[in-house]
C-alpha cells in the first residue's frame, strides 16, 4: 500500500451507515499501518463543534436557509483550514464523514439555493480542496425513517420526507459527475459494504 496522502469522504442521506463504514476503513488502515485522520462534519476542531451544536439543535426551527448555509460553510473553512489540510500535507491519509457534496445535497437542491453561488462560497471556504474519493451509500428514504425508530432526531433528520427524497435524488444525480464517486446499495450487509469500499480504495492507490 502506498503512503500518499488522500482525501477520502463519505456521503448519503441520514442513516445510510456511512458513519460505520468511515469507522471501518480507518481501523482497516490503521491495522495496515497508515495515518489517518477520521472526522466528520459538521465537526472537527472545537469551532466546527460549536456550529456544528447550532445546526443540528432542533431547537433552531426559525433558521434560514441562507444562514443554514453559511454557517455549514462557516464550519467546513475552520475544519479544512486547521485540520484537513494540515493533516493531508504531513502525508496522512484524511477520512472524512460528509463534506461539500452534502452541501450542494442538503442546501442546493433541497434548500433550492443556487447552485453556482454555493460553489463559489465553497471553493472560497473549502481553499479549492476536493476529495480524491466519495463512497455514496443510497438507501430509500424509508430505509432511512425505519433505522432511526426510537432515536431522538436532530433538526436536519426531522425534515419532511420530500426533503429527504430529494437530497437523495441529488446525490444519485451528482455521483454522475466523474469519477471520484462511488455509489454503494447501502442495505447490503455491513462487511459486505466494507469489503466494498476496501476494494474501491486499493483500486485508487
Amino acid at each position: 500500500m502506498n503512503n500518499k496522502p488522500l482525501f477520502i469522504t463519505f456521503e448519503g442521506i441520514e442513516a445510510c451507515g456511512k458513519s460505520t463504514q468511515a469507522k471501518m476503513l480507518n481501523d482497516y488502515l490503521i491495522a495496515k499501518g497508515q495515518k489517518v485522520l477520521l472526522t466528520r462534519e459538521p465537526g472537527g476542531p472545537n469551532i466546527s463543534e460549536k456550529i456544528r451544536s447550532i445546526l443540528l439543535d432542533p431547537e433552531n426551527k426559525e433558521m434560514t436557509a441562507e444562514t443554514e448555509l453559511l454557517l455549514y460553510l462557516a464550519s467546513r473553512n475552520q475544519h479544512t483550514a486547521e485540520w484537513i489540510l494540515p493533516a493531508l500535507n504531513e502525508g496522512n491519509i484524511v477520512i472524512c464523514d460528509r463534506y461539500f457534496d452534502s452541501t450542494f445535497a442538503y442546501q442546493g437542491v433541497a434548500r433550492k439555493i443556487d447552485l453556482d453561488i454555493i460553489k463559489q462560497i465553497n471553493n472560497f471556504a473549502t481553499f479549492g480542496l476536493v476529495p480524491d474519493i466519495t463512497f455514496v451509500l443510497d438507501i430509500s428514504v424509508e430505509m432511512s425513517i425505519l433505522r432511526q425508530k426510537g432515536k431522538k432526531l436532530d433538526r436536519m433528520e426531522s425534515e419532511s420526507i420530500d426533503f429527504h427524497e430529494a437530497v437523495r435524488r441529488a446525490y444519485l444525480e451528482i455521483a454522475k459527475e466523474n469519477n471520484r464517486y462511488v455509489i454503494i446499495d447501502g442495505s447490503k450487509n455491513v462487511d459486505e459494504i466494507h469489503e466494498i469500499v476496501g476494494n474501491a480504495f486499493i483500486r485508487s492507490v
